[in-house]
């Protein structure tokens, strides 16, 4: 049987009751879980590797402040346009067909379960401030842990997962904004260190800077993935993206500020624990280390939580496109895709163990997940040009202008992304992407169908004698 597009960007009804039944993400929610996966462990090491290069990162973060929210405003018209769960690939798909639908999908399956388990790995130093589990089984057992714990929150439903995820990210971005705040009041001149400290030219401190940021504002995308799941999607999932994003820009510019102008920049670069050095310098020490590591670890488990049920909702509404195999479109009577839970849970757990096996595996997967991440950008970039160019869609001619401005601009930002992975990084993720060329073509074999289903040949046994 082939789809007509308006039918394949459709949930089924069944599936969209499963998703009712476990509830639904108003606003505060979603953008709750667009914070909660952009605001990873990682920000609470950003400073430290950020004075290592210098202070040109804070114009560097600027920069990409405004690619994220060009970005962040372009998922909000698609959303609007498109309000069906899958985000970047139900957008590929309806622009460009299924075939570039199928790499989005696959490229942010990749980024999920890949970035999971980098998530995981820095959230077991934090963990071990508290534990000392020092030995490589102990943090093995950690992070597991860390992988796992999520897993079955998802498992249980999208109202408990909207819950968790709005109370981690409260707890976790009330400490940092504080910090960000309160430190300005203690900022001093002499401990912001040189413009570039890296030691090369400042194109490469810029670009060195770049790869960095531009990693942490990974999970803009979090709520047109799971649109479905989210109340009046065609209001709220651009309103949730462009919120998200605004203040996570406030929160990364002022922390970063606050923590490089209170900690001297020598002990900053060699710092393991940035922010509670920082405050430990403004009140004097006392419990603060403690109280910054526990927020750290909020932070970890919220992003894991919210990076848990993007590792599954993506490969679901590509299922039931065909896109996927059909396993990932099965859900529970709570709407728990759970084949994509526990699939994605495993492949976390397997890299997580790899990351251990290797010293430079964790920058590898940081980097490697930069570059799946650009991909599905990129193609949603596209798709939003794609219809303001063709006319392939109504576009209100006051508008036209400014929205041609942000698809291009959140189509440099994609590639800004791509660049500042590196050239190993960029490999690696090329030779994952074409692995994905033959489970597409299984999948349409299992089908039975020959050439992409928009022309009308699909499962046309005559077909394949032309």
């Amino acid at each position: 049987m082939t789809l007509s597009r308006a039918e394949a960007a459709a949930p089924a009804k069944d599936d969209a009751a499963d998703a009712s039944s476990g509830g639904r993400l108003g606003l505060p929610q979603a953008t709750a879980l667009v914070v909660g996966n952009i605001v990873g462990t990682g920000i609470f090491l950003l400073p430290a590797s950020l004075a290592e290069i210098g202070t040109i990162s804070f114009a560097v973060m600027g920069a990409t402040a405004v690619g994220a929210i060009a970005l962040a405003l372009v998922f909000g018209r698609l959303g609007a346009r498109v309000p069906a769960s899958g985000g970047p690939y139900a957008y590929a798909r309806d622009a460009f067909g299924e075939f570039a639908g199928f790499l989005t999908a696959w490229s942010f399956w990749l980024t999920a379960w890949g970035g999971n388990a980098g998530i995981a790995v820095a959230w077991v130093g934090y963990v071990n401030y508290f534990l000392h589990w020092d030995s490589v089984p102990g943090k093995i057992a950690i992070g597991l842990a860390g992988l796992w714990l999520p897993a079955l929150i998802n498992l249980s439903g999208v109202r408990n997962i909207g819950v968790f995820q709005l109370v981690t990210t409260v707890l976790k971005f009330v400490p940092l904004i504080f910090v960000g705040i309160v430190g300005l009041f203690f900022l001093k001149a002499g401990n912001f260190g040189p413009f570039n400290a890296s030691g090369g030219s400042l194109w490469h401190a810029g670009w060195l800077a770049a790869g960095l940021i531009l990693f942490i504002y990974s999970g803009m995308e979090s709520v047109t993935i799971v649109a479905e799941r989210i109340k009046d999607p065609a209001r709220n999932v651009g309103r949730a993206s462009i919120l998200g994003v605004l203040a996570c820009t406030a929160l990364y510019l002022l922390a970063t500020l606050a923590v490089f102008g209170t900690v001297p920049h020598a002990r900053l670069t060699g710092s393991d624990a940035p922010f509670a050095d920082a405050v430990n310098n403004m009140f004097g020490g006392g419990g603060w280390g403690a109280a910054m590591a526990a927020c750290a670890i909020v932070s970890g488990i919220g992003a894991l939580n919210g990076w848990m049920l993007l590792v599954a909702e993506m490969p679901m509404a590509a299922a039931r496109d065909g896109m996927f195999p059909a396993a990932f479109g099965r859900t529970t009577r709570r709407g728990a895709p759970v084949v994509g839970i526990i699939a994605g849970a495993v492949l976390s757990s397997l890299m997580l163990l790899s990351s251990y096996a290797s010293e430079n595996a964790f920058n590898t997967i940081l980097l490697f997940a930069s570059f799946t991440t650009a991909i599905p950008y990129f193609f949603s970039a596209a798709a939003q040009l794609f219809w303001l160019v063709t006319g392939g869609r109504k576009v209100s001619r006051g508008r036209l202008l400014r929205d041609m401005a942000m698809a291009v601009v959140a189509l440099l930002f994609s590639f800004a992304i791509v660049y500042g992975s590196g050239d190993q990084a960029v490999m690696l993720g090329v030779l994952v992407l074409l692995v994905g060329v033959p489970v597409y073509i299984w999948t349409k074999a299992g089908r039975g169908e020959y050439g992409p289903r928009e022309t009308g040949r699909a499962g046309n046994p005559s077909a394949r004698n032309h």
